[in-house]
């Protein structure tokens, strides 16, 4: 049966392959945030995560540059014995960040499996989002041995949720929930108010989330979606990355006390057997830093926000079927069959527009569609480009593939989008 899972993965990934979608090389000499050219063809780059665009901020780029210069490449050192001090001048600017003790990983991916095993004891149950990102489902796989017990719940469904820590609780000695602030495939955010609801009112229920799509663009300095949404609690763990909407590399766990970093500092698997940051990426970091703890940060949170608005408004025009309706820098345009999503994807890249082409396995199998990413470097100028290509070539694919919008509405249970459909707004402390 894995077997033939793993066959199917590969015809899918062997098809976008041979089509253009993946396993692409970038043939730029530089990267201006906003392009990138690919088989000989400049592209306007809807596919990036850096929603700030500090990828290429001046002073970050400033900052890797002179910290390479003082320290080399690499201080090749588990952290667990010596790290480069720079590492403790970016936690301690984190910690003001979040207003909770912070520590950076290699990455988000290797902090959950520094966390997770250490953080859920024996006598706990794990109850993962359907949704909830593959790394987390990874890691969660290191407790499985251990006799914990998991299982998963449908995208978002608190009333589910709450039915089963009920239940839950009576046999097991805390319960907790692992979910995504911002779900990385479909763009729409966890609901935090019931979730912090059932947090007070169940002693043993606790919350791991990752907040690696919700960093930076969102909440007070940048903080993040999740801390928009709500306080910092008592029995939260928050994951998050460096390397999306702050702009530079790694990962960041933030807890409630100091004694559960150091848990994690001391004991995690991946905390003492891998690498750290390059002195390049920790400078970088440093400067994102600094511009979270300025006023800069509200600045770019704004431009940001103008163009989510420009790109949701003018999807609605266009009556183009985006799922969801939550205001983040992800949108994803529906289309159902994966053959579709292939057609549209190949005109886009001939009309000089990149995005994620998104299939099986990524999303469930009739749910192939556009995966979308506004972020500052792009104008409105692109997003108009780029949705009437895609409300262009749309209808004439899916008539090609014996399709329709009505069967794209009932893949996602959508209701049809003739009408305008609220938007959540975002500034939020």
């Amino acid at each position: 049966m894995k077997s033939e899972f793993h066959d199917v993965i590969k015809q899918h990934a062997k098809l976008g392959t041979d089509l253009g979608f993946y396993h692409l090389f970038t043939e730029d000499e530089y990267f201006d945030g906003r392009h990138i050219t690919v088989k000989g063809k400049k592209q306007v780059f809807f596919s990036s995560c850096s929603y700030l665009g500090l990828d290429t901020h001046p002073a970050l780029k400033l900052a890797s540059i002179e910290a390479t210069q003082r320290f080399g490449v690499n201080l090749s050192s588990s952290r667990v014995t010596v790290s480069l001090g720079l590492y403790e001048q970016l936690e301690s600017m984190l910690a003001q960040v979040f207003g909770k003790p912070v520590y950076v990983t290699p990455s988000t991916s290797l902090g959950h499996i520094s966390a997770i095993p250490l953080l859920v004891g024996k006598g706990d149950a794990i109850i993962m989002d359907q949704q909830v990102h593959n790394s987390v489902k990874t890691a969660v796989q290191l407790v499985k041995p251990e006799g914990i017990h998991t299982e998963i719940l449908k995208h978002n469904r608190m009333d589910y949720l709450e039915t089963r820590i009920q239940i839950l609780k009576q046999d097991y000695n805390n319960v907790w929930y692992m979910a995504d602030s911002v779900y990385s495939m479909f763009g729409d955010g966890a609901p935090f108010n019931e979730i912090n609801g059932m947090l007070n009112k169940y002693e043993q229920f606790h919350l791991y989330v990752d907040d690696a799509h919700g960093m930076s663009w969102a909440g007070k300095n940048g903080r993040g979606y999740a801390l928009s949404k709500m306080p910092f609690h008592k029995k939260m763990i928050m994951a998050t990355s460096l390397g999306k909407g702050f702009g530079s590399g790694g990962g960041a766990l933030i807890f409630e006390n100091e004694d559960q970093k150091n848990l994690i500092k001391s004991c995690g698997s991946t905390s003492i057997f891998s690498g750290p940051l390059t002195p390049g990426v920790l400078g970088a970091a440093i400067a994102s830093a600094k511009i979270h703890l300025s006023d800069e940060i509200d600045t770019l949170q704004d431009n940001l926000f103008e163009k989510m608005m420009y790109f949701s408004e003018a999807a609605k025009r266009h009556n183009l079927p985006v799922v969801g309706n939550e205001l983040t820098p992800i949108f994803f345009i529906g289309t159902g069959k994966k053959e579709v999503a292939y057609k549209v994807s190949s005109f886009l890249q001939k009309e000089g527009f990149y995005c994620m082409t998104t299939a099986f396995p990524a999303v469930p199998m009739k749910n192939s569609g556009l995966r979308l990413t506004v972020h500052n470097h792009l104008t409105f100028e692109d997003i108009d480009g780029m949705l009437e290509r895609i409300a262009e070539i749309l209808p004439f694919a899916l008539q090609s593939e014996n399709s329709s919008m009505e069967e794209i509405y009932e893949a996602f249970g959508m209701a049809p989008k003739s009408d305008a459909i609220p938007i959540e707004a975002r500034k939020v402390a």
